[in-house]
């Protein structure tokens, strides 16, 4: 049994996109390799909707990494696509020269810098939706996010290259926080396919019906949803803060940071400290809602978060 986080798809399984099945294998001899990923929302969310053909309306370019191909989705958000995962006021920027490089130096900055994150986010994601907030829409924009209904997939904004969530903000922009950003969603992403696939939490657990776990520095938001946690939520929240503090002390490690990045990361890194550390505890307080393996990860986590 395994006792950490999968770092890798396990060849065969459904998340498997290379696997033998018709709809993928469709997708694949038609060259429209971007919207297998979708092949596997439309099973996931159990829907009549053929979201994959949907994707195939998208373009998308690629960005090559260190030997990683990513698809930079471009052209209209279909809209049945963009209602399931909580995007209808969005649609995909422009892609520019300046977009580009950013994503590019952030994806280079995984990989040379942090191996085993760039690893995670080659092996987990596939699909960059980089996006920004219609026009009239007022909302406060999304940082960046994912879906377990949307495997492979993840969405960022501007503000991706200016917020390390949940508090730090800089003025100036940043490939590193981007890269932060990535790094984020692609842990999230390999979270949900090990939860999917394995036994974590106990018979009859239910987000609905779970027990709430009290998220004191998200009062500030006004959102009860933010504000109290369902043990699952709290589960993934803690496995990503594992990630993200290594890698800003990773980069708090390093000579070639500005002044404004070092103090980004330095502020940032003192805030999740404390917040891993309280998940940690509550969760443990709830083992009777982890399965035998889930108690397994639970002590892999502990082990974890007990040098941060």
């Amino acid at each position: 049994m395994q006792t950490t986080i999968a770092t890798r798809v396990e060849s065969g399984s459904f998340f498997d996109l290379g696997r033998k099945d018709p709809a993928l294998t469709r997708l694949r001899d038609d060259g429209a390799e971007w919207a297998l990923p979708f092949v596997l929302m439309e099973r996931l969310v159990n829907s009549d909707t053929p979201y994959a053909d949907y994707a195939r309306a998208l373009r998308a370019d690629s960005v090559q990494v260190f030997g990683a191909g990513f698809d930079w989705f471009d052209a209209e958000l279909p809209g049945r696509i963009a209602d399931e995962i909580n995007l209808a006021d969005y649609e995909i920027v422009e892609h520019t020269a300046e977009r580009r490089a950013a994503l590019t130096q952030a994806l280079e900055r995984l990989a040379s810098v942090h191996p085993e994150g760039f690893d995670r986010v080659r092996e987990f994601v596939r699909g960059l939706l980089w996006v920004g907030l219609k026009s009239g829409v007022r909302a406060s924009s999304l940082t960046s996010s994912s879906d377990p209904a949307l495997p492979y997939v993840i969405v960022f904004s501007e503000k991706a290259r200016h917020h390390i969530p949940p508090n730090t903000v800089s003025p100036e922009p940043s490939h590193l926080f981007l890269a932060e950003n990535i790094l984020h969603e692609g842990v999230h992403q390999s979270v949900s396919f090990h939860v999917l696939q394995n036994q974590v939490f106990a018979a009859g657990y239910s987000s609905k019906t779970s027990p709430k776990i009290e998220i004191a520095w998200r009062a500030a938001q006004g959102v009860a949803r933010n504000q109290f946690w369902e043990i699952d939520r709290a589960f993934h929240a803690t496995c990503v803060y594992n990630q993200l503090l290594r890698f800003r002390r990773t980069e708090l490690g390093r000579d070639d940071l500005t002044s404004n990045e070092r103090a980004s990361f330095e502020s940032a890194y003192a805030e999740g400290v404390p917040a891993v550390r309280y998940l940690m505890d509550q969760l443990e307080l709830q083992r009777e809602h982890f399965t035998v393996h889930g108690r397994e990860l639970l002590a892999d986590l502990r082990h974890q978060t007990d040098p941060l």
